[in-house]
């Protein structure tokens, strides 16, 4: 059975993601038949030569108009060797938004940069969006390197600056890979090009073939969101009470201590129950059903979490945010916080810093947020919330915070300060030539 793999890509305007996905559709046999006519029927309409691969992931009709991605298109395709979900997302800075949603469970991001124009700025910013979500790993695909003859040392200048740039972020050695290729053309994607004799490193699909996944969060302590509480009171199931959700992290067994949280209330599990009948055990991902030894009073929104290691709930979030909103933000600011299944007010007790991308610095005590800005933020709860910090468990570290009059999502929310300029790990780095 093949690992799967869940990748996004990122990168600015027209530096070819969706030419980079289409390609990698096309040259790995995912494309039905039907969806390749249509694509070359609306190329020939065009004018074009041969089929504009980007059509078969840019879906709305207002994305093929304009020639840019909008929305995040979500596409699934596999090989003898892995199963991948992939996330394309947008590059224009205005939707940058959709890209935090698209990373947000990647475990691996290919970062595209134009070969002609180098790093920019919404480079930076998506390594910073994509060092702040904890994307373990990251791919710098130097597209287009046919449109600069395929130079090496164009390459090479780039990987440099963007490489040092990543490992302030917080990315290891290692963690970055960089590929010369030419989406349109297919040089590396799939195949090794002749033109490029002095790349001696991996296909870009050869690379997401056989690099490690980051594994689901299996190791670190179980925690179980109640999604819902079963009560079906019929003759034959009277008494029964379970309690639905996925688990978020870690492994639960029968006979595990557990505590139901904000509550405290201490009980073990008895069972885990599936539509195809009981479990030994359960992981990361998995849906079930919990059965307990005793009688608590649990409903939706509750945490069971593993007895010796349970975060202590807290009505107090230093968080990072990563705001999404065109309203700017402002300390006093009234708000929801999301936090798993659970939606309690709060407000913005105070703005602790701004977090520069371009120039990897912070500033303290900003007045606002605006749209697309980290910060780190404190935020208090009309309730305790059982909050991991981000950096231990991704799934039970996120929040989100909701505007009140109308629901709508005003910014991605992280417990603690993932980026190490915002935890004072490091002094202001300039953001190189």
């Amino acid at each position: 059975m093949s690992s799967l793999l869940r990748l996004a890509t990122a990168g600015s305007v027209d530096d070819g993601k969706s030419t980079l996905v289409g390609r990698l559709l096309y040259d790995t046999k995912s494309v039905l038949a039907d969806q390749l006519d249509a694509v070359t029927r609306a190329s020939v309409d065009r004018g074009l030569s041969t089929p504009d691969l980007s059509l078969l992931v840019d879906g709305l009709r207002s994305e093929r108009e304009q020639g840019i991605t909008i929305d995040v298109a979500y596409r699934y395709f596999a090989t003898p060797k892995r199963t991948f979900v992939l996330a394309d997302t947008p590059g224009h800075v205005q939707y940058t938004r959709n890209t935090v949603t698209g990373a947000s469970t990647a475990q691996l991001a290919v970062l595209l940069v134009d070969a002609r124009k180098g790093v920019v700025e919404q480079t930076r910013r998506h390594a910073a969006v994509l060092a702040l979500l904890g994307v373990p790993r990251l791919v710098l695909a130097v597209n287009k390197i046919d449109l600069v003859d395929y130079d090496e040392e164009t390459f090479a200048v780039i990987t440099k600056e963007f490489t040092a740039h990543a490992t302030a972020l917080g990315y290891a050695e290692g963690a970055v890979l960089a590929i010369p290729v030419s989406a349109l053309a297919g040089d590396n994607v799939v195949e090794r090009s002749a033109n490029t004799p002095w790349y001696t490193g991996p296909t870009l699909l050869h690379h997401l073939e056989t690099v490690p996944p980051a594994p689901d969060p299996h190791d670190v302590p179980f925690r179980f969101p109640v999604q819902y509480v079963i009560r079906p009171r019929t003759p034959e199931h009277p008494d029964y009470r379970g309690y639905a959700g996925q688990v978020a992290a870690g492994t639960v067994r029968p006979g595990d201590e557990v505590v139901v949280l904000p509550a405290g209330l201490r009980t073990t599990v008895a069972r885990i129950d599936t539509a195809d009948g009981e479990l030994a055990s359960a992981e990361a991902g998995r849906s079930v059903t919990l059965v307990l030894a005793d009688e608590l009073d649990i409903s939706r929104g509750d945490v069971i979490a593993a007895a010796g290691r349970a975060p202590v709930p807290s009505d107090e979030l230093d968080a990072t945010l990563a705001w999404l909103s065109d309203k700017p933000l402002r300390p006093g600011a009234r708000v929801l916080v999301k936090h798993g299944a659970r939606t309690v007010p709060a407000f913005v007790e105070k703005l602790t810093a701004r977090f520069d991308e371009q120039r990897l610095s912070s500033v303290d005590s900003p007045e606002t947020l605006e749209l697309n800005d980290i910060g780190a933020v404190r935020v208090r709860t009309a309730e305790p919330l059982p909050v991991d910090d981000y950096a231990v468990n991704r799934r039970t570290g996120a929040f989100l915070l909701i505007d009140p009059a109308d629901g709508t999502t005003l910014a991605a929310g992280l417990a603690g300060a993932p980026l190490p300029i915002l935890r004072g790990d490091r002094d202001e780095v300039s953001p190189g030539p």
